[in-house]
């Protein structure tokens, strides 16, 4: 039996990354299968930070050091994850996207309408892997905000605040203190797996921990 803690499990991610997506997809199996409620947090991760310009646009003429072989390679293993996890994903990877908006609204959304937060995290994720949607464009954050019962204009407001991008920027600082360099990061306690980790591996790190 899994034993009952308050203590919750966080979860570095980032929108844009298929990995983190199905790090979820295997979370909630996980979830799921357990007896007791498991508190999760999000913690934002920049997977595009070496390409990221001072105004925080990306310049996609930066060399990252992945090829075409690593993103065949990476194409295979999402593949064999969404088969493992009973996932359809409308498209394996996307280079061309980037989520620093999507997770400024998603940052400020936890911060002053915790109850919405879920339903719009796991929006975007939806929005993009299982539907193939921008989620760089505005419009298609403030349609997940209004699925989420979020006000209208708070994604507007939320991307002409500077504030947001502090607070961002801020996470992502928390993020290198913690020595988190890639994601889906899963965090318990002093304990972490990175990855997308089958459920059984995500329960070794809530109960052994």
């Amino acid at each position: 039996m899994s034993k009952q803690t308050t203590q919750s499990l966080t979860v570095y991610a980032d929108y844009v990354c298929p990995f983190c997506y199905l790090g979820y997809a295997s979370l909630d199996q996980y979830r799921e299968e357990r007896e007791e409620p498991l508190a999760v947090d999000w913690h934002p991760f920049d997977l595009r930070a070496q390409q990221r310009r001072p105004d925080g646009t990306i310049d996609h003429d930066v060399e990252t050091g992945k090829d075409e072989e690593y993103y065949e390679e990476a194409r295979k293993n999402v593949e064999k994850l969404a088969d493992r996890y009973g996932v359809e994903l409308a498209q394996n990877l996307r280079k061309d996207i980037d989520s620093y908006d999507a997770q400024r609204v998603a940052l400020r959304v936890s911060a002053e309408i915790p109850d919405a937060f879920v339903d719009f995290h796991r929006g975007v994720f939806n929005a993009l892997w299982e539907d193939g949607r921008d989620i760089e464009d505005r419009s298609v954050l403030t349609s997940i905000a209004t699925e989420a019962e979020i006000p209208a204009e708070f994604v507007a407001e939320v991307l002409d605040d500077d504030e947001s991008k502090t607070k961002l920027e801020e996470a992502f600082t928390a993020g290198k203190r913690q020595r988190i360099t890639g994601v889906p990061t899963f965090s318990y306690g002093e304990h972490s797996a990175r990855g997308a980790v089958p459920p059984e591996h995500l329960q070794r790190l809530v109960d052994e921990a």
